[in-house]
């Protein structure tokens, strides 16, 4: 299968059954139906993902330098350029909960460390008394 094949976006989206199922991976299509069986991960993360751009939920898992090897065989051709892909309303949920977050590590470590410097304080005050 050459590289040079152009995928489009409803030919994407004819392939999204267990048996016959095309994944979007950085503008790459990749047949994966021989693979899904064999998916660490099951097969339900990839079926999640079919029809749509899989390329935020490949690298949010953080796969091996063997896993992307095995893409390479698996290449179908490269997805048509300026297609409207289906956008993921829920791509700006970890960037709002991000900064709950880290406001509340910052408040579980300081507030034990000036309860400590209050103790001190009240310690050193009242022992000169």
């Amino acid at each position: 299968m050459a590289d040079s094949k152009i995928i489009t976006l409803a030919e994407l989206k004819d392939h999204t059954k267990k048996d016959n199922l095309y994944v979007l991976i950085h503008g790459k299509v990749y047949s994966v139906s021989k693979f899904i069986d064999e998916h660490p991960g099951g097969d339900e993360v990839i079926l999640a993902e079919a029809g749509k751009d899989a390329t935020e939920a490949f690298e949010d898992v953080g796969h091996s330098d063997e896993a992307r090897e095995l893409l390479v065989d698996m290449l179908v051709g490269d997805f048509e350029q300026g297609s409207d892909l289906p956008t993921k309303s829920a791509t700006t949920t970890p960037s709002t909960a991000a900064p709950v977050a880290q406001t509340a590590s910052n408040v579980s470590y300081f507030l034990p460390l000036g309860a400590l410097a209050a103790y001190f304080a009240w310690r050193f005050y009242s022992g000169s008394a």
